[in-house]
């Protein structure tokens, strides 16, 4: 498959990225006052609030001490406790033996490791916490050690990384409007409720620290919650200019929506709690790109400086690779014990424990001993929000579409440019450069009877015009539309990323749960955009130039994602003629009903739930529209419908 214009999503996101860097960073350096400082907070502040949304109502904990084991110096508690009604949280709690007074706690969120609070190295660092005076509680995310979401399910290959499982709950979630980063965050939120409940803890000294996917946490957690009072997150902090840089997809938790939009970065949801004691941990040969570490740490430090209290932020890094290593662990213990006010740092040898010693729950799966998993409190919020919303009319479905995917009015024709034709004479195919915003080129084609005439981009006055699933090169392989639907002459369009400007090439990459596709439908979020809503700017900026060029009528096809495409584009261009779709999804809502959706990232509409869903669309395009071989949640034929 040709791969010409590859890296060009790439390079417009960095390109749009710099310039947010360079604008932040000037007006960084204009702050000097304290006055100021509070100023840029409360920005921050404003833009946390947006991306996480509101905080769940506190219900019952239900916390449950299932057993103890007994370790040197420290106890180690197995407990269970209830972020949510039916949402069954497992943690192991760390208390020091023979405290004589409330002591310091420690929250600990766990990164991404299958085993999750087992993992040796995030034991080593409870370990010594536990031995240096403080009760820590650290709890399992979800789908990593004891909370399985998908337990049971037959074909569950696609979740079997907790990666990936993220990204599936992430996906779903966004359809709602939710974002999973909240929901992981309210876990340790309510970890904290319960850890100031006991009497061993000093609820004015708690600290904050995990590493990788628990960096994510603390600093996430950091921002959201003001009852913390110092904090080490471990290999995360970084800039989001260099994760794009260099092609770095992140979890869907790690892409809070719209930070990017408002002008900020990574280390100002650090910046929202300065002067309070920060450590930022990382690695020398970590992937998270340890310049973006330096750069964040340079940012902290000149806010903390105007407070005048540079010396509550300091930065390590070790010289190892990503991970919680040994040097981590005790820079991270000197420094809580210096600002929680235990003052004594005790150097241990730590001693790995069996991962079932651990397990708060009998068998090791939440889901056996009763929770309810994520799959269905999603399923049963988007079925509420689909049976609250009534009938939807022409114009208000035009506007929803507009509003769900970030759309505003095209104001310019595109610009296009003739490129090298291809294939024989006597069958001929005219390509065509579209530039639809800047930096961005989508790739036009049609057959073109007369040679002579490819140069020129001159439509009939009704045409066709074909959107592919994945390319227009692989589609056409498999058959010729014109041979099968259209009475018009065909033009085909590869949207933003997909065809001859796929970033990577070859499907497996492209619907890979972690690829690049995923990851600008990541940068879309942190950009308060929809990745999806630019690719259907496309469909309509190409629209516009077929019809100045003189079509009258555009009779729309699109196949598998692009029937998304074309299904919207139909809805939102008024020179729209008839709309075929085949392979096209039968509902979002069905997509959140089902615990597994393989449809990539990128056609999952934030929000959508709560304004429409595709049968209402499929109401108001009535007649003009034919439904063929819908694909259910799968991607697989899910029967016939006309």
């Amino acid at each position: 498959m040709r791969n010409a214009y590859q890296h060009m999503v790439q390079d417009y996101y960095v390109d749009r990225v710099r310039r947010l860097s360079s604008e932040r960073d000037e007006e960084i350096r204009s702050i000097e006052t304290e006055e100021g400082v509070e100023d840029y907070k409360e920005k921050v502040a404003r833009a946390v609030s947006r991306a996480f949304g509101k905080f769940p109502k506190r219900t019952p904990l239900n916390p449950r001490i299932s057993g103890a084991l007994k370790r040197p110096g420290h106890i180690i508690e197995r407990m269970t406790f209830e972020s949510r009604p039916g949402c069954l949280v497992t943690a192991n709690l760390y208390v020091p033996l023979g405290l004589k007074s409330p002591a310091p706690g420690v929250i600990a969120p766990c990164g991404h490791s299958g085993n999750g609070k087992a993992l040796g190295l995030y034991q080593g660092f409870c370990q010594r916490l536990a031995a240096s005076g403080f009760v820590v509680l650290m709890y399992d995310p979800f789908n990593q050690g004891e909370r399985d979401q998908y337990h049971g399910l037959e074909d569950r290959e696609i979740v079997s990384d907790c990666c990936n499982a993220h990204n599936m709950m992430g996906k779903q979630l966004e359809l709602l409007g939710e974002f999973f980063g909240m929901w992981r965050a309210w876990d340790g939120i309510r970890a904290l409720d319960y850890l100031v409940t006991r009497p061993e803890v000093d609820e004015n000294r708690i600290g904050l620290t995990g590493n990788s996917g628990g960096g994510t946490m603390s600093q996430w957690l950091w921002a959201l919650e003001d009852r913390f009072t110092v904090v080490a997150p471990g290999c995360f902090v970084t800039t989001y200019l260099h994760n794009i840089e260099n092609e770095l997809p992140q979890d869907c938790e790690q892409y809070p929506p719209g930070i990017l939009g408002a002008g900020l970065e990574m280390a100002d949801l650090m910046v929202l709690r300065a002067p309070k004691p920060a450590l930022l941990l990382g690695q020398a040969y970590d992937y998270f790109d340890r310049r973006g570490l330096v750069r964040a740490y340079e940012d902290l430090k000149h806010f903390y400086g105007i407070l005048g209290n540079q010396g509550n932020v300091e930065l390590f890094i070790g010289p190892h690779g990503h991970g919680y290593h040994r040097e981590n662990q005790e820079a991270m213990v000197r420094f809580f014990s210096r600002h929680s006010g235990t003052g004594r740092f005790v150097e241990i040898e730590t001693e790995e424990v069996e991962e079932r010693a651990l397990w708060a729950t009998p068998g090791g799966n939440v889901i056996d001993s009763g929770a309810v998993p994520i799959y269905s409190s999603i399923a049963g919020r988007a079925q509420e929000m689909s049976s609250g919303r009534g009938s939807i009319t022409a114009a208000s479905l035009r506007r929803r579409v507009a509003r769900v995917l970030n759309l505003s009015a095209r104001r310019e024709l595109p610009r296009y440019r003739v490129l090298r034709p291809e294939g024989p004479l006597e069958k001929r195919y005219g390509r065509y450069s579209v530039e639809t915003e800047g930096g961005i080129q989508v790739l036009l084609r049609r057959r073109v009877e007369v040679p002579e005439r490819v140069a020129y981009l001159e439509p009939e006055e009704r045409v066709s015009l074909y959107l592919p699933h994945v390319s227009v090169e692989e589609d056409l392989e498999e058959y010729e539309p014109e041979e099968s639907w259209v009475h018009s002459p065909v033009f085909t369009l590869d949207p933003r990323g997909m065809g001859e400007s796929m970033p990577e090439g070859g499907l497996e990459k492209f619907f890979h749960p972690y690829g690049l596709d995923y990851m600008y439908h990541g940068i879309g979020l942190l950009l308060e955009e929809s990745y999806l809503g630019r690719r259907v700017h496309d469909v309509l900026s190409t629209m516009d130039l077929l019809a100045e060029r003189g079509a009258g009528v555009i009779d729309l096809f699109g196949r598998g994602q692009g029937a998304i495409l074309a299904m919207f584009a139909a809805i939102l261009h008024h020179r729209a003629g008839t709309v075929t779709i085949k392979n096209g999804p039968g509902s979002f809502l069905e997509w959140a009903k089902s615990p597994l959706v393989l449809w990539p990232a990128s056609n999952f509409p934030r929000g959508v739930l709560r304004y429409f869903d595709i049968p209402d669309c499929r109401d108001v395009l009535g007649e003009r529209l034919t439904v063929i071989e819908p694909w259910g949640p799968d991607m697989k034929p899910s029967g016939t419908k006309k």
